[in-house]
């Protein structure tokens, strides 16, 4: 039973973050998931993949997975740098307009 503690990326349906601040605790399956015989479908018989813990901060996440003794890797969040514009950018001299060469 190994876990993996990550924060979720942004959603690209989202211009906010609101979904993307906490810290998951998500357990990686036993065993390859196997297409069902009679409908195709893949699935398996391992139920500890439905389980995603959440957390405020990746510290209280690192101490439950040690408290219960579950290994654990933690994947830390690469942040995207912010481009910082202004709506006045849109109207300046020195602004690079694709179409123009």
């Amino acid at each position: 039973m190994f876990a993996k503690i990550y924060r979720p990326a942004k959603n690209a349906m989202q211009s906010g973050r609101a979904n993307s601040q906490h810290w998951v605790l998500e357990f990686e399956p036993a065993q390859a998931k196997r297409p069902d015989p009679l409908m195709g479908w893949s699935g398996g018989s391992d139920t500890r993949r439905q389980v995603h813990l959440n957390f405020e901060t990746k510290e209280d996440a690192v101490s439950y997975a040690k408290r219960y003794g579950i290994p654990f890797q933690v994947r830390d969040a690469r942040e995207t740098p912010r481009k910082i514009k202004s709506y006045a950018g849109n109207f300046s001299f020195e602004r690079k307009v694709p179409w123009s060469h």
